[in-house]
């Protein structure tokens, strides 16, 4: 055979250009109805909240993540409009609970109370069984108040006297705390910040933000800031979309990679704690809440990175002679994210 033959009956595509006829680039799985409803819920948040885009992504992928978030910032960042705004464009039950040094954990969750018509206990449900909690101020209560929390964040039921309570779905807390320097406070424990998927640091708003922050309060008169606020999601959709959520696409190499952040921080020198593998599924989820957000069925490694630090900054506990050199968690994660190589 010639050089440049070619064997019969194959043909000669060496110079034919691909054909995209039967290519489908679409997405494997339909978001465009979520991507919808999110961008009508940011719509309904911008009317108020000025700025803090990424604060209130953050949330949304928690609420698709079914994961509940823990707000920290001084006072007056509006943490807690923040959360009752969320609350409004979600057609959900919504309870609030002020967190006090005297609150007593059957305020939280309900007791027992004896029926004299019927002669026997019947059991009185507390503030917490509903659809979206809001607990204000949560390391103002003691431990012994944060630790009734325990069970219902992460098996969403309570058990009293023998009795289990399972909570209606979607479940969700949505916690606020000034940072622990403010008087009057108590540091959460570990096993309570493990239960929260975020931790969302807010700060203070940019000059040109606080500008309109002030503009649009005047403006408003004796209007309520929530007042025009629509719901946007319903209960049924809620879980409809935390059930796509889990059915993006995330290939092995990446489940390699997050392995490889949350493995790091037990091995890393400038922590004195690194975090539990529930931090790998926790970025697991929250990764796919990005992407689709982002309008993608699958995970790239910009989602895993942006979900890393709110994910593991509170979950890790800074060696205590670089936290007296004012080294953060967040940064040290960062340099995690530096140091961990990409897969390709």
């Amino acid at each position: 055979m010639e050089e440049n033959q070619q064997p019969e009956n194959i043909p000669n595509i060496q110079n034919e250009p691909a054909s995209n006829d039967n290519v489908n680039f679409e997405s494997r799985i339909d978001l465009a109805p979520l991507l919808a409803h999110i961008n009508g819920i940011r719509k309904q948040i911008e009317t108020v909240i000025v700025g803090q885009h990424k604060m209130v992504d953050q949330m949304l992928v928690a609420i698709l993540a079914n994961g509940h978030v823990l707000l920290e910032g001084v006072p007056g960042v509006a943490k807690t409009i923040t959360a009752k705004l969320l609350a409004r464009t979600l057609d959900i039950g919504f309870s609030r609970i002020q967190f006090t040094p005297d609150l007593m954990p059957s305020d939280i969750l309900g007791t027992s109370v004896f029926d004299l018509k019927k002669s026997e206990f019947e059991f009185r449900k507390g503030p917490i069984f509903s659809n979206l909690i809001l607990i204000d101020e949560i390391n103002r209560a003691p431990a012994k108040t944060q630790a009734a929390l325990f069970e219902v964040m992460e098996e969403r039921q309570i058990t009293i006297d023998g009795s289990a309570y399972i909570m209606d779905t979607p479940f969700l807390v949505i916690a606020t705390q000034n940072p622990i320097e403010q008087e009057g406070t108590y540091r959460l424990p570990e096993a309570q910040l493990d239960r929260f998927l975020f931790k969302i640091s807010i700060d203070f708003p940019k000059l040109a933000e606080e500008i309109t922050i002030i503009q649009r309060e005047h403006s408003l008169q004796d209007h309520g800031k929530l007042e025009n606020i629509q719901a946007v999601l319903s209960a049924n959709e809620i879980r409809s979309y935390q059930s796509l959520v889990k059915q993006i696409i995330i290939e092995p190499q990446l489940v390699e990679y997050i392995a490889k952040i949350v493995v790091n921080t037990r091995e890393n020198g400038f922590l004195y704690l690194g975090a539990s593998p529930r931090a790998s599924i926790a970025i697991l989820n929250a990764a796919k809440g990005f992407a689709a957000i982002h309008g993608r069925d699958f995970v790239t490694p910009e989602d895993i990175k942006e979900a890393a630090i709110p994910v593991l900054q509170h979950r890790v506990i800074v060696a205590p002679e670089r936290e007296m050199e004012g080294i953060s968690s967040s940064e040290i994660i960062r340099q995690i994210l530096e140091m961990v190589e990409i897969p390709r």
